[in-house]
């Protein structure tokens, strides 16, 4: 096979975005005759997986395909566009091309119009001579034409003798550019890869070759566009595609997946787990030593891993597909894909958690309507007209409720007080540690403004693991007393504000220890 051979052309048909890496499709139609051949196909992809390639003839005879390689080699680089990527000096020679190549055809177009000038005297010159031998005379006319046409030849002349005198600037200027870039720039040699197909055919017609491979550098992650209006809100879905593996997908039918190929080559670290035995000493039986630590609710799914932060699918590999043929440039720039677009009616709450942020946020809670599974990740937030900021979503299942806040209200402020007081009481000296957290709630309304509003409050109490540590709400010490209290310790208010309206929200609990306990 030499390579002087022409190429067959392989377009990229279809392609499956994974994580890290994609699965490319490609297809063509090869006029095949009998016997035994060897094609030449490409270019392709020089980073296409070779153990991955796989090479299937589809046609009315029998067709098979014998064997399919990669071949690989250094080409140097053809004449391209500069990009943004490219050097000043580099731009500069493609724009004084740019600025050759019109001049040559300003230059062509005068030189056109001047012989056609020529012509045009002559003729005028002709018609008077043969006027003259018929007695015609019709000078003042034949002085005007005359008096014009040498006009116009003096006026494309001038222009042309500029023209020239541009075009040797700009060739000398050029010249001198394309020596520094050869002396600055050192173009290395591209690698480009080419397919090579030995097919035996039985006899010769059309067959159609579906060929694919794996190419890394390319990957994916959901992205959201979150439009509020009003109760409706409007949930929009897009594939951020980067891709940066050589070539072009040009109006390819795009498919996006969270399995993960090459998860299963990594075998578990099996460590040694060592379980050890010992006596507690006296200190140790009279004492119980506890501490308070922070916990984060959460719930069950997917183990972080270190490095790029994959695709959260809740553990079940998921399967998107672009509804129209999309195209990605190799230039390893975000892309995004539209995948889907749905709107369903939320009911909003005004949420405020003041041990985390005195910020009183919108949250807005809806039905997941898009037929498929929202996958985490960023939302752009959009409301009244305006773009309000990026949240994140959660993995969201078919049909199942979702939450995105929308940023903070101006108009309130929450401020928070903490009290602690500890005493030692009873024959037992048993500890007891009261914490007194008031709030102060105000809502700054504009002149005009009615209606009241409920603003949601969340504190929390500590929960105790160990029988020797209680802890107790003293509802009767609260004002007002807590509309709810979960198994987290999550203690909710709704509180109702009115316009420029102000309330104080006080919570009272204890924590007792008895005399066995240290560290509280």
């Amino acid at each position: 096979m030499t390579t002087k051979t022409p190429p067959i052309a392989l377009p990229v048909s279809a392609v499956t975005c994974l994580e890290d890496r994609a699965h490319v499709e490609r297809t063509a139609v090869l006029d095949l005759e009998a016997g035994v051949r060897r094609l030449r196909l490409g270019p392709v992809s020089a980073l296409a997986v070779d153990r991955t390639l796989h090479a299937e003839l589809t046609a009315e005879h029998p067709a098979t395909v014998l064997d399919a390689r990669i071949v690989r080699a250094w080409t140097p680089r053809g004449p391209a566009a500069p990009t943004e990527d490219d050097s000043a000096l580099r731009r500069r020679e493609h724009a004084l091309e740019e600025e050759r190549l019109a001049a040559e055809q300003r230059r062509d177009r005068l030189r056109a119009r001047l012989d056609l000038l020529g012509g045009l005297a002559a003729d005028l010159l002709r018609e008077i001579g043969e006027g003259v031998g018929f007695g015609e005379s019709e000078v003042p006319r034949w002085g005007r034409e005359l008096d014009r046409v040498d006009a116009e030849r003096d006026a494309c002349g001038e222009e042309l003798r500029t023209v020239d005198a541009r075009l040797q600037a700009l060739t000398a200027e050029l010249n001198a550019t394309r020596r520094a870039v050869e002396l600055a720039e050192e173009e290395p040699p591209e690698l480009l890869a080419h397919v090579e197909l030995t097919v035996d055919a039985s006899a010769a017609g059309p067959a159609r070759l579906t060929l694919s491979h794996l190419t890394p550098c390319a990957l994916w992650r959901p992205a959201y566009r979150a439009v509020l209006d009003g109760d409706a809100l409007t949930l929009e879905t897009d594939a951020v595609v980067w891709q940066r593996t050589g070539e072009d997908w040009s109006d390819v039918r795009l498919t996006l997946s969270t399995a993960r190929s090459s998860l299963a080559s990594d075998p578990p670290r099996l460590t040694e787990d060592r379980l050890t035995l010992k006596e507690r000493t006296s200190a140790e039986r009279r004492t119980i030593d506890v501490e308070l630590r922070e916990e984060e609710i959460a719930t069950l799914g997917p183990a972080p891993v270190l490095g790029l932060p994959g695709v959260d699918d809740g553990g079940e590999a998921r399967v998107l597909h672009a509804p129209a043929p999309v195209s990605v440039r190799g230039d390893g720039r975000a892309h995004r894909v539209p995948l889907s677009a749905f709107t369903t009616v939320t009911s909003s709450e005004y949420a405020c958690s003041p041990e985390l942020s005195p910020l009183v946020t919108q949250v807005t809670r809806g039905e997941n309507l898009s037929g498929h599974a929202l996958l985490a990740g960023p939302v752009d937030l959009v409301r009244g007209g305006g773009f309000t900021g990026r949240g994140t979503l959660d993995f969201t299942a078919p049909g199942a409720a979702f939450e995105l806040a929308f940023g903070s209200r101006d108009d309130h402020r929450v401020v928070r007080h903490t009290e602690e007081s500890r005493d030692t009481v009873g024959l037992t000296q048993r500890t007891v540690v009261t914490r007194t957290v008031r709030l102060h709630l105000s809502r700054f309304s504009p002149a005009g403004e009615q209606g009241d509003r409920v603003i949601v409050l969340r504190e929390r109490i500590p929960v105790s693991e160990v029988s020797a540590v209680e802890v107790r709400l003293r509802k009767e010490a609260c004002s007002p007393a807590p509309d709810a209290v979960d198994a987290e310790g999550i203690v909710r208010w709704d509180v109702s504000l009115p316009p420029g309206g102000r309330r104080t929200v006080t919570l009272v609990y204890e924590l007792s220890a008895t005399a066995k306990v240290a560290g509280l």
